[in-house]
């Protein structure tokens, strides 16, 4: 089985928001959330449930992955079973579909693209019956319709599907890809030679670097030596976990253990729990909106994994949710995370992290076999009790509550969530 990668870039900095005064002087009854360490008017955390002090000054400088990429990978539905056909349809697809609208616009192709060996030159050549026309024609195509195209790789002997590997090809590879137009990377981990993932994966950064094109470098090493610690100055995201597969399990286990690094990812370097299982049919829709809002909230790369062509209208209602999407897609980059859990076997939980504007995403959270009210207290979102706060759900798109005051609680179904946006009311009185 391939295995998935994803990610890297490099740092943000931008908003800042001092709202200020002059003439009369004005006291802000509300206390503001914390910004992003890497943003003006800096403010210390109010508590370490949004730390970043982890997310380093990026090495790879090239631009991308200001916030997690978006777009479809062809391993989850597909596996080894892809040629130049599916994907030429697959980027029709997001297109006609408007996926590519609302920024899924990477076109990933996975393990099984390559001949098995080599040319004579020592060159990795597309395998000739299901990609006769070649990458750089199958570039040109999907950039023809605005999308980028993705090509796969593994930092080893071989890859996870015994295709040849890069490793001691990185220069000759990254120059292949570059002169192919190839915009993303996803560099797996298989046949590795035991060489440790902190000595084989930053030579692929260098060649990349060195190529002058603009490549989006996605490491794929499942989590193993513990990549949040050291990836960030050598790709744009990397892989937290083992393969995703298309189960509760499965999916809630991967949440959890992405969790755990959500300090170490920001603008240009995303933490990656893998590619997105959303209308596969191994879960049930509620599963699946979970899925979805869990992986926007971690800021995770936002990777389709079903065949869009034949895309169902839950899945496709699932995917498109511009407010679900945005969230992702904040500008302040700062990963949601796990901030309170309770009951039996902690199954109704809490998940939340700021957004840009001082606002707040809140994900309710049902692990549990029956619907339960879920409630979540100001004080584990780092807010005063006294503070009023609207609340909008992004699932059903309108605002539920204009002013609620010390907690929030709703009714969640077993195995779903409940996803809103919490904005502080900024109240001023005159001192």
């Amino acid at each position: 089985m391939a295995k998935t990668a994803n990610y890297y870039s490099m740092a943000v900095g931008i908003l800042g928001a001092i709202v200020c005064a002059n003439l009369i002087s004005v006291a802000v009854s509300v206390r503001m959330l914390p910004l992003h360490p890497y943003l003006n008017g800096q403010e210390k955390p109010i508590s370490n449930i949004y730390d970043t002090s982890n997310y380093g000054i990026l090495q790879l400088n090239n631009g991308l992955a200001k916030t997690p990429q978006m777009g479809w990978n062809s391993w989850n539905f597909f596996a080894c079973d892809i040629n130049e056909i599916v994907i030429k349809e697959t980027a029709d697809a997001l297109l006609t579909t408007g996926l590519a609208k609302l920024g899924y616009n990477y076109v990933n192709i996975d393990d099984c693209w390559s001949e098995l060996v080599r040319d004579s030159k020592g060159q990795l050549v597309p395998d000739s019956k299901t990609f006769p026309s070649g990458i750089k024609a199958l570039a040109d195509y999907v950039h023809s319709k605005g999308l980028k195209l993705g090509i796969y790789s593994d930092a080893g002997a071989f890859t996870c599907q015994v295709r040849p590997g890069s490793i001691f090809h990185e220069s000759d590879d990254a120059k292949l890809f570059a002169s192919w137009g190839v915009d993303y990377l996803k560099y797996d981990n298989c046949f590795n030679l035991g060489i440790p993932p902190k000595e084989r994966y930053p030579p692929m950064r260098d060649a990349l670097n060195a190529t002058g094109r603009s490549i989006f470098y996605s490491l794929c090493e499942w989590g193993v030596d513990d990549p949040a610690l050291w990836a960030g100055t050598v790709g744009n995201s990397w892989r937290t976990t083992d393969d995703i597969n298309d189960s509760w399990a499965s999916m809630t286990t991967i949440a959890d253990l992405n969790d755990k690094w959500a300090a170490y990812a920001g603008p240009g370097g995303w933490n990656d729990p893998d590619m997105l299982e959303v209308g596969n049919g191994g879960m049930t829709y509620e599963e699946y909106r979970a899925h979805f809002s869990i992986w926007a909230l971690m800021k995770a790369p936002l990777l389709i994994g079903c065949d869009v062509r034949n895309i169902t209208s839950e899945a496709f209602e699932i995917l498109s949710n511009e407010e679900v999407i945005s969230v992702n897609q904040d500008p302040l980059g700062v990963q949601g995370r796990k901030v309170y859990a309770y009951g039996a076997d902690n199954s109704y939980q809490v998940w939340a992290g700021p957004l840009s504007g001082q606002r707040l995403a809140v994900v309710l959270w049902n692990r549990g076999s029956k619907t339960a009210s879920i409630t979540v207290k100001w004080d584990v979102l780092g807010l005063e009790s006294s503070i009023s706060v609207s609340v909008r759900d992004l699932w059903k798109h309108n605002y539920v509550s204009a002013n609620s005051m010390a907690y929030f609680s709703a009714r969640v179904d077993a195995h779903s969530s409940e996803m809103y946006v919490f904005t502080p009311s900024m109240t001023f009185s005159a001192s």
